[in-house]
């Protein structure tokens, strides 16, 4: 499917208009190490002539914030599903969202809704990551619209765990389905002695509190060795695969022996 073609999202171009530019979405997957197979795809905004995320995010302002929270949670169900996700078992689709763009979460939930009815998209495989980088205005405003995600069948997580704001102070508050740890905590980690003690205690408070650990930033055998034998089995990054344009693509998993 072209940029072209899903201008607009899929919504008749609504979904996008007041912004004052267009993007699309690409697809990382999140793998389970264990069995080589995608356990969900995380949607990443892209421009339509290219351009990284970095460039769509610069284009958004309080002004129109909340206009693009909708259209990006508009735009990565219907594009995931036009890809066929939803037909992929147990396969989930996760998609990055503002909080401080929620005024409301039963409110602001709808367009999601009505976007995963119209298409067939199951409600219950979609995640909803926030990035602990986001500063949050309102911690007890984050947990209600944890609190109201997981009340729709929603999962959520927390992005980037372990480089911003609020570390553990986070897990105090509220407690989601999912935390994904940033590359700072698994970069080199089958290296650094330090990194394997901090990741390691953070698992044992994910397994205490029933939290699913996903390890993020993941370039070499040497750190999914190291991940797999803490008893990290879901890992993203560039060893498996790149983020693709409008596509789904496949993990690769040529050095699955060298991890047993």
């Amino acid at each position: 499917m072209t940029a072209e073609r899903i201008k607009g999202g899929g919504c008749g171009g609504q979904c996008t208009e007041g912004l004052g530019f267009d993007f699309t979405m690409a697809f990382q997957p999140i793998v389970d190490v264990g069995g080589g197979q995608p356990w969900a795809h995380e949607a990443l905004v892209r421009g339509l002539d290219g351009q990284g995320a970095g460039w769509v995010l610069g284009q958004v302002t309080e002004a129109n914030r909340y206009a693009f929270d909708q259209a990006c949670r508009v735009k990565a169900i219907e594009l995931a599903a036009s890809l066929g996700l939803g037909q992929q078992p147990d396969t989930r689709l996760s998609i990055n969202f503002l909080p401080n763009a929620v005024y409301q979460p039963e409110a602001c939930i709808r367009a999601t809704l009505a976007a995963a009815k119209r298409t067939g998209f199951p409600p219950e495989r979609i995640i909803f990551e926030v990035t602990e980088n986001e500063r949050v205005v309102d911690g007890a405003h984050l947990k209600s619209i944890f609190t109201e995600y997981k009340r729709q069948g929603f999962h959520t997580a927390i992005d980037d765990f372990g480089s911003g704001y609020s570390g553990l102070n986070l897990l105090a508050e509220f407690q989601p389905d999912i935390i994904k740890l940033d590359m700072e905590l698994t970069r080199s980690i089958d290296t650094d002695r330090a990194r394997r003690s901090i990741v390691s205690a953070i698992l044992t408070v994910c397994r205490d509190l029933g939290i699913t650990p996903v390890a993020e930033g993941i370039e070499t055998p040497g750190e999914a060795k190291a991940l797999r034998d803490l008893g990290i089995t879901l890992m993203q990054g560039y060893l498996f695969a790149r983020p693709a344009v409008e596509t789904l693509v496949a993990p690769t998993m040529d050095f699955a022996p060298a991890m047993a």
